[in-house]
């Protein structure tokens, strides 16, 4: 089987990508190309992973100037071409178009090419290019049930994450209470700040608190000097290794809504306070917050009502209160899908008309 993975930009974009192209390796001895941009993670993760990049030059729509929009608009066509191009030499069974600025012009040229294509769409409104493609798309991969309005032949299999994120162990009664804060692998500076002023406060709510905060490396001199300052029990660092471990040590966790780390979250099965980033496009964080606040695995705290003293309220709430800790961590678990990575790889397969072949040992 052949088979173009198309997209990628962010880590959010382009880890689960991997997890699925090594799935589809491993299972399916699977060729693979990868399709990107120059601007996009993907040209250090995916070469690093053994897989073949190829790029192609193509920007953004939604939330830019007009001038983005303008230029990304006269580059579409040479981004069609370019794709167009990958497709005849490489010759694939299946694309998988899994978002950022390479999906959209290599979906879109496959369909023209009449080639089967797979969206993976791990928020619960899909990004603009899968809206834009759906009626061309043979099937979809999807996180969230609400999603499969958007597409025909919809499978809700989850994203794929670290498997040490299922192995996290609950936290014990007698803990002490642990706050795990963190932005994604570049910080949140809003999030961040707000924690810094509410520290004085938090400390007379809670003042047995642990916080485990990741700042990112903008923010990362000025966090550790306030909270020597004040005198907090904490762990500050610019970026956390080992993220399912920090996990493990947390009681409730503060951070942002992307479908990355939703789906560790709720395989992790812990309890989060989540502050959308406001401008995602399509406000996607924000209905994936809402998602897990509705099913009880989470509160949802909007960005624009970050104060000192909501947060203050929402964490020491929450954190005083261990019995619906353990509510929202169960119906968190309720949210992960286990085995996300095997079944995008199947019905990658059967889009291919693989469905035959089957797995490999």
């Amino acid at each position: 089987m052949r088979v173009i993975v198309a997209g990628g930009g962010t880590g959010g974009h382009v880890i689960p990508a991997l997890a699925i192209a090594q799935e589809l390796r491993s299972c399916y001895q699977a060729e693979i190309v990868f399709v990107g941009t120059q601007r996009g993670m993907e040209t250090r993760l995916v070469p690093a992973a053994g897989f073949q990049l190829r790029l192609i030059k193509i920007g953004a729509l939604k939330r830019v100037s007009l001038a983005t929009r303008l230029k990304t608009t006269l580059d579409l066509p040479r981004a069609v071409m370019s794709s167009a191009r990958i497709i005849r030499e490489f010759r694939p069974d299946v694309m998988i178009g899994v978002g950022g600025y390479a999906s959209g012009p290599a979906m879109l040229t496959a369909a023209l090419m009449s080639i089967p294509t797979l969206a993976f769409e791990p928020n619960v409104v899909p990004g603009f290019a899968n809206r834009i493609l759906a009626p061309t798309i043979r099937a979809a991969a999807v996180h969230f049930a609400q999603t499969c309005h958007y597409f025909r032949n919809c499978q809700v299999t989850g994203v794929p994450v670290r498997r040490n994120f299922f192995s996290v162990p609950p936290r014990l009664p007698n803990s002490r209470p642990t706050l795990l804060v963190f932005g994604g692998s570049q910080g949140a500076h809003a999030i961040n700040r707000a924690v810094l002023d509410s520290l004085p406060k938090l400390m007379e709510a809670l003042p047995e608190i642990h916080i485990i905060h990741q700042t990112g490396e903008k923010d990362y001199a000025e966090a550790q000097a306030v909270y020597l300052s004040a005198m907090v029990s904490a762990e500050v660092s610019p970026f956390i290794d080992d993220m399912p471990g920090a996990f493990a040590r947390a009681d409730l966790l503060l951070c942002r809504s992307g479908a990355s780390t939703v789906a560790e979250v709720t395989a992790a099965g812990k309890p989060a306070i989540f502050i959308p980033f406001p401008a995602a496009a399509d406000d996607h964080q924000r209905h994936n917050a809402a998602t897990l606040a509705n099913g009880g695995a989470a509160r949802l705290l909007l960005q624009s009502e970050l104060s000192t003293d909501r947060l203050v309220k929402e964490v020491a709430t929450l954190l005083r209160d261990r019995p619906k800790l353990t509510q929202m961590a169960e119906a968190a678990r309720g949210f992960a899908h286990s085995d996300a990575a095997a079944k995008i790889a199947s019905l990658a397969a059967r889009v291919a008309g693989m469905q035959n072949q089957g797995a490999k040992a």
